[in-house]
């Protein structure tokens, strides 16, 4: 029993023709699309041939990878995993992206994984610790396509015309809902090129924008996976089939996919979602899609405006200086206008009123 670094150290030497590919190898690909490639693997405007990862890490600013101080020494286990091993060790990389625009509220990175001539995967990565993509995050409950989720569908367009034949896509977190959403709503002559698509504890869709692209002609190639505690990959999740993974930790630490544990060459597989958090999924969706537009706007602006007055705008500062950034939170929330106050008054209310309905069924249907 293991995590995907364990994985690597006992399968790594295996061929993907002597062990197919499977969904444990589309979470190493995935976390692998969270190291900074920025100035080293070449995007989509650059005339270089795609690098090998021991190209990578050989290249002069090969420490930048690990930019991301708070999983540096799992993340470098996991490139020298995937460097020294068969199944990865020749897996090159190209058409790398990495936009962060605050304006747009939108954090966006992508890349294409070449693991054979054949086998081709595109990754999105999910959130990192950049705090614009939380904010991007919290557009997800709109109805209309985040910025994110637009470029999603323009970059798989574009990178399917770098190589030929058939090809995965997926991600984790947001990564898994923008690979979904590209699918959805993709050129159709790329989407039929679509063998496979990886969506791991990624958020869902609300129906309007489910039903806008093309849900049902994708939906039987979804692989989709989520920890036992999962709140991020059941948000919004309302229809289709998922597998659930054992963690080795508790709560909402379980998002983290080097809590997913292995078994063997699969994931340690769970029959279901803890009961005590499937109520809560299932209260926060009814609670989000209660909601109009205006009051969703407005409480997810609020709260953004509230991290804002943090003056950080990563997670790595804020962890560093949190006492004195939630000060400043709390300082930003009192001083709200009285409009907008009410607002989030009415909301959390409205919250408060659907998690005691749902107590009491629950509560109701226990008795009988």
């Amino acid at each position: 029993m293991g995590t995907i670094l364990d994985y690597l150290k006992e399968y790594g030497d295996y061929s993907l023709e002597e062990k197919p590919f499977s969904e444990v190898d589309s979470l190493v690909i995935s976390q692998l699309s969270y190291l900074k490639f920025d100035g080293i693997v070449p995007g989509p405007e650059e005339e270089r041939a795609p690098m090998s990862l021991e190209e990578i890490a050989a290249h002069g600013d090969y420490d930048h990878l690990y930019a991301d101080e708070r999983y540096r020494k799992n993340n470098t286990a996991l490139f020298l995993g995937a460097l020294r091993g068969r199944r990865f060790g020749n897996m090159r990389l190209w058409n790398y992206v990495n936009r962060i625009e605050p304006e747009q509220e939108s954090q966006f990175s992508a890349v294409v994984c070449g693991l054979t001539e054949k086998l081709v995967y595109v990754v999105f990565r999910g959130t990192d610790e950049n705090i614009v993509g939380w904010k991007e995050d919290l557009n997800l409950a709109f109805s209309e396509p985040v910025p994110g989720q637009k470029r999603s569908v323009q970059y798989l367009s574009q990178a399917a015309q770098t190589f030929s034949g058939s090809f995965m896509v997926g991600g984790h977190s947001k990564g898994g809902n923008f690979a979904v959403y590209a699918a959805m709503h993709c050129d159709p002559q790329v989407r039929e090129r679509i063998d496979a698509i990886y969506d791991h504890d990624g958020p869902g869709f609300r129906p309007e924008v489910r039903k806008q692209g093309a849900w049902q002609e994708i939906e039987g190639r979804i692989h989709k996976t989520v920890p036992r505690s999962s709140l991020v990959g059941m948000l919004l999740y309302t229809e289709g089939d998922y597998r659930v993974v054992e963690s080795k930790t508790i709560g909402l630490a379980q998002h983290n996919p080097y809590t997913w544990l292995v078994k063997e060459d699969d994931f340690r597989l769970a029959d279901e979602i803890r009961p005590g958090r499937r109520f809560v999924d299932q209260t926060l969706n009814e609670w989000i899609l209660s909601l109009d537009q205006a009051q969703m706007h407005i409480f997810v602006d609020t709260l953004y405006r509230a991290v804002q007055a943090s003056e950080t705008d990563n997670l790595i500062d804020f962890s560093a200086h949190w006492i004195t950034c939630v000060q400043k939170i709390g300082k930003a929330i009192s001083e709200v206008d009285e409009e907008t106050a009410d607002v989030v008054t009415q909301i959390m209310r409205a919250f408060f009123e659907t998690v005691s309905l749902h107590a009491k069924e629950l509560a109701h249907s226990e008795r009988k």
